[in-house]
């Protein structure tokens, strides 16, 4: 497992980085402002449909959330993309021991209510349109090695160009509170229920 890393120029950088290419790259970027506890933990799971998603996270961290950052990647990607070690990625080795210890290291990390821990359940990037958004079975790992006072932050991320040159890229946010003793399949029906939703609600935009 590759750990996060801090160098704050590098952080800074690229804070300003992501900012500027997504707001040169899309038309817009929106979002629902939802209610949140800040005294919480987030645990945010979103749909992995393109290159830009960690970035989109990011910056609606950087204007929305306001916490801590953190997001697993893939071993190959976090070696290839060198930077994103300083933004809070941690890195996740598919079929290996050390996967046991990835997850408690991100579950240990929602202990700490300053923290957002991304994750991408589908564990690859689908197509937007796919119509069911696949779960990992190694989320629930993740969640039993916290103390379970986090909050949950399901963010479904779609776009649309319409008339534009250049596309709209839209985040739907919905809170969940999970039991106790959720289960994996319960959070894959909720989180699926919220996609459903999220794709009628993109679908019913006209401009």
């Amino acid at each position: 497992m590759y750990l996060p890393r801090q160098n704050k120029m590098v952080y800074a950088f690229f804070s300003w980085y992501i900012k500027r290419i997504i707001r040169s790259d899309f038309e817009r970027f929106e979002y629902n402002p939802i209610e949140l506890d800040p005294n919480r933990s987030i645990l945010l799971l979103a749909n992995h449909f393109s290159w830009w998603d960690g970035f989109f996270l990011f910056y609606l961290n950087r204007i929305f959330l306001r916490k801590r950052f953190y997001i697993m990647a893939i071993e190959e990607n976090y070696k290839r993309l060198w930077f994103l070690k300083y933004l809070g990625a941690f890195s996740l080795r598919k079929n290996s021991r050390s996967v046991i210890e990835t997850l408690e290291y991100a579950g240990k990390l929602l202990n700490d209510p300053n923290n957002v821990v991304v994750i991408f359940p589908q564990g690859k990037l689908h197509s937007s349109q796919t119509d069911e958004i696949h779960f990992e079975k190694g989320l629930i790992n993740l969640i039993n090695s916290s103390d379970k006072t986090f909050q949950y932050l399901f963010v479904v991320m779609l776009s649309d160009y319409f008339q534009h040159r250049k596309p709209t890229l839209t985040c739907y946010l919905q809170s969940w509170e999970g039991a106790e003793f959720t289960s994996l399949q319960l959070i894959k029906s909720e989180f699926n229920k919220h996609y459903v939703e999220s794709r009628k609600q993109q679908n019913q935009v006209s401009i």
